[in-house]
């Protein structure tokens, strides 16, 4: 287990607005064990979702003239994921996001680029060999689909796909896939400045990342103000200093019955397979209506992607593409801290905290997604393939 750090007896009291007090210095995280890797060479490897001895991983862009038409299956029962097939989608040249279904009896694939944009929508009743069910296109997908989430409201289900902006503004389609060989589409909301990237679906509320106009909250069936999915209602808005909101996580905490904060990770400019930039930004949502900003985790040199969680143990897994996967203590209240603890911006540091718990990180790796499952954790690594790592450690 890690160590705190403990420098000095004014720090302790906290009488940290004293200028001769040191900054606190945050005790080394300890180290996730690899366990191993499934390589993937002749395409870039994108997210990844997993679900009992089954993952999938969608592939990006063009390799060496290989483009990113395929989502690879992988049978990760042992140590080393081992690649037993590759779904080829056709018309796709990224399949940038993969999901699986609450239930487990779904695959959904977003497809990429203008003018092919749409969702293919798999039955996993043999996990090893996805069936297709359907595939989903519409006039509002063309420009192709960016991510795709998927989240239930009222009963029925749902797949939220982030539109790439392009002749038209960005714009989130939520198509019903109640019945997965009719999907439908349900509604849609042009937003994003200038992109509509990510979000996440949680007890009848969007959560929805929209780069520079930042965290959107909407009451789609649960926030009591009559929205619905084909006609969501703004409940709240916040913005970061630096804009560029990613990817979001809502934590429900079981242990206490908290609902209090929502992460963002913000994918700032880098250089794609070599650096990247972007902070974990904290948001205390205890007033839907009016989102604040509490703390933030800051990784110098790198950018986060994703996020998973685990839940139960009050874990974010955050995938810092060159930094590789940081694991933070996310437990407890996040907007308490002595002086010495905060940023510049007079936020609450995660990392001056003591909230940075672990880390992996392998050579040379560029991690664009991460999942949690049981006592593991599983890195897609755009270079190389997917990473298999024992985070039992965390578990508490």
């Amino acid at each position: 287990m890690k160590k705190h750090v403990l420098l000095s007896a004014a720090v302790l009291l906290g009488c940290s607005d004293s200028p001769t007090t040191p900054p606190l210095v945050p005790a080394a995280p300890d180290t996730l064990a690899v366990l191993g890797l499934g390589h993937v060479a002749e395409r870039y490897t994108g997210e990844v979702a997993v679900r009992g001895d089954w993952a999938y991983t969608s592939t990006w862009s063009n390799r060496n003239g290989v483009p990113g038409n395929a989502v690879k299956i992988w049978n990760v029962a042992g140590a080393t994921p081992m690649l037993v097939d590759s779904l080829i989608v056709p018309g796709a040249s990224t399949t940038g996001d993969v999901q699986i279904s609450d239930d487990g009896a779904l695959l959904v694939v977003a497809i990429e680029p203008n003018p092919n944009g749409a969702i293919m929508i798999y039955d996993r009743s043999d996990p090893a060999r996805p069936d297709s069910i359907a595939r989903f296109r519409s006039a509002s997908t063309l420009q192709g689909v960016h991510t795709v989430k998927l989240g239930r409201v009222d009963g029925r289900h749902y797949a939220f796909l982030s539109i790439d902006p392009a002749a038209e503004p960005a714009r989130l389609v939520m198509v019903d896939i109640t019945d997965p060989a009719q999907p439908f589409e349900a509604g849609s909301l042009r937003i994003g400045a200038p992109f509509m990237h990510d979000v996440f679906v949680r007890d009848g509320l969007l959560f929805a990342a929209v780069w520079h106009d930042g965290l959107r909250i909407y009451d789609i069936g649960g926030g009591g103000r009559g929205g619905s999915v084909a006609e969501p209602v703004q409940l709240g808005h916040v913005t970061t200093r630096s804009g560029s909101i990613h990817n979001i996580w809502w934590f429900h905490d079981p242990a206490s019955g908290s609902e209090r904060y929502v992460f963002l990770g913000e994918e700032a400019p880098g250089s794609v397979l070599s650096t990247a930039a972007g902070d974990v930004h904290v948001i205390d949502v205890t007033d839907l209506s009016q989102p604040v900003q509490v703390a933030q985790y800051a990784l110098p040199g790198a950018g986060a992607h994703n996020f998973t969680m685990d839940e139960a143990s009050g874990v974010l897994y955050a995938a810092f593409y060159n930094g590789g996967v940081r694991a933070l203590d996310v437990r407890g209240d996040l907007g308490v801290c002595m002086a010495a603890q905060r940023n510049d911006d007079g936020f609450c540091d995660l990392r001056s905290m003591d909230r940075e718990l672990a880390v992996a990180v392998p050579s040379g790796a560029y991690i664009w997604g991460v999942a949690h499952q049981d006592v593991h954790i599983y890195a897609s690594d755009m270079k190389a393939g997917l990473y298999k790592v024992d985070a039992a450690s965390l578990q508490r």
